[in-house]
């Protein structure tokens, strides 16, 4: 499953230094033999993998109103141990959202990030893979409400950024550009 997490970083194209910092902090992570896949809540190990999926549909993003970082994020979900990366996004879509996908919909993730967590447990480090996801945004959702406060869309110039992840302004920059 390593050579799969690797190969799925291999496929991203950095747009600017940080993402290349990030990338290499990622391959190099997984290169090491260190534990990928979150074994205990919240933070065992303390650096692990997650699939983000941002639901797009043209100008406009689903974010989720999350209740334990207490931010508008993009859905996504902790990575299983010996997961790919790709089931990930479709089990977490039916188990969040209510969608329906297949790993074969999934195009490479756009991008990676390495971040610290931040909310009610933080304290840990997410090295987060960012698949993009099409859907339109008249396709009913059931969303988790033990996890979100809520879903919304967003259009790109209406979303509030200074409450979201800190890498979500360039994801819509290389979704725009189609980096």
């Amino acid at each position: 499953m390593r050579e799969i997490v690797r190969s799925q970083l291999e496929r991203i194209s950095p747009s600017n230094t940080s993402e290349s910092q990030q990338l290499r902090d990622a391959l190099n992570w997984v290169a090491s033999g260190a534990p990928l896949w979150r074994i205990e809540k919240p933070a065992t190990p303390p650096k692990h993998l997650v699939s983000y999926f941002p639901v797009v549909d043209g100008e406009h993003i689903l974010l989720v109103d999350h209740k334990n970082a207490k931010r508008w994020l993009p859905p996504g979900g902790h990575v299983e141990p010996n997961e790919d990366p790709r089931t990930t996004v479709v089990r977490e879509l039916r188990e969040e959202l209510g969608l329906q996908a297949t790993e074969d919909e999934l195009d490479a993730p756009l991008m990676v990030t390495v971040t610290e967590t931040v909310g009610l447990t933080s304290g840990h480090t997410d090295v987060s893979l960012w698949y993009a996801i099409r859907r339109s945004r008249t396709e009913p959702l059931t969303f988790d409400a033990s996890e979100f406060n809520e879903v919304r869309w967003f259009h790109f110039s209406e979303i509030p950024f200074e409450q979201s992840d800190p890498n979500l302004a360039h994801f819509l920059s290389k979704l725009r550009t189609g980096a």
